[in-house]
């Protein structure tokens, strides 16, 4: 894992909150890398971005219910700036997020939460403006049904894996993972995307063809930008 000095991250961060998952995706792609998406993820509260590096959080089912267990705290470790990554397996059956989480967090300065699981307080967190994203909503506490198994250690979301320091963004598309040491690639590889997206656009909506345009500004290598990026 590769970690950023803070003001390389912030650099980082503020360079890939103008950029859409779309074309993160789309450079993702053109790099070869393995599935970046974590599947199932939607926004809970929409127009909002996330995007940090991933503070992961591992639960599991509690395996004795003879005494009480409490919801987990571990938010006071979480660095300003971070992406909370929860894997809880993709339940469907109790929470792992809810309003008093989401209000720590953003006095906090966390940038969002992106659960594989469950979340509650969908209203109090998106009046709120808190980046929040997770694959279900349910009303039913996680108390006495998960523990917090650890954090910082790698996760799995459904198949992709999520490590410790890995660049978390999330918006209305869904949440991906960019390798901690592939971010600046696949940041610089975006923007070109964006920028001959733009020309397509442009030059469509000023009269031309929209096949023409496409040939014309290398619709299918949008990350090169006139041959600055290459493959790999």
């Amino acid at each position: 894992m590769t970690t950023a000095a803070p003001a390389e991250a912030e650099a980082l961060r503020e360079r890939l909150s103008r950029l859409d998952t779309a074309a993160l995706s789309d450079a993702m792609d053109s790099l070869r890398t393995p599935p970046c998406v974590l599947p199932g993820i939607a926004t809970r509260t929409p127009g909002s971005i996330a995007c940090g590096p991933a503070f992961t959080v591992r639960y599991r089912a509690i395996d004795d219910d003879t005494t009480f267990h409490n919801a987990a705290n571990y938010i006071d470790d979480v660095p300003a700036g971070s992406v909370v990554v929860v894997d809880n397996g993709g339940s469907h059956t109790c929470t792992n997020w809810g309003s008093l989480l989401s209000s720590v967090a953003l006095h906090r300065g966390v940038s969002g939460t992106v659960v594989h699981g469950s979340v509650r307080d969908v209203k109090e967190s998106r009046t709120a403006g808190y980046p929040l994203f997770s694959t279900d909503v349910t009303m039913v506490s996680g108390k006495n049904r998960v523990v917090l198994d650890r954090t910082g250690a790698e996760v799995d979301i459904a198949g992709t894996p999520v490590r410790p320091g890995d660049w978390i963004v999330a918006d209305d598309n869904g949440a991906l993972r960019i390798p901690a040491d592939l971010v600046e690639e696949v940041i610089s590889r975006a923007e070109a995307v964006e920028r001959t997206e733009a020309r397509i656009r442009e030059a469509a909506l000023g009269g031309a063809r929209l096949d023409e345009a496409r040939a014309r500004f290398g619709y299918a290598r949008p990350w090169e930008d006139g041959g600055e990026h290459g493959d790999r």
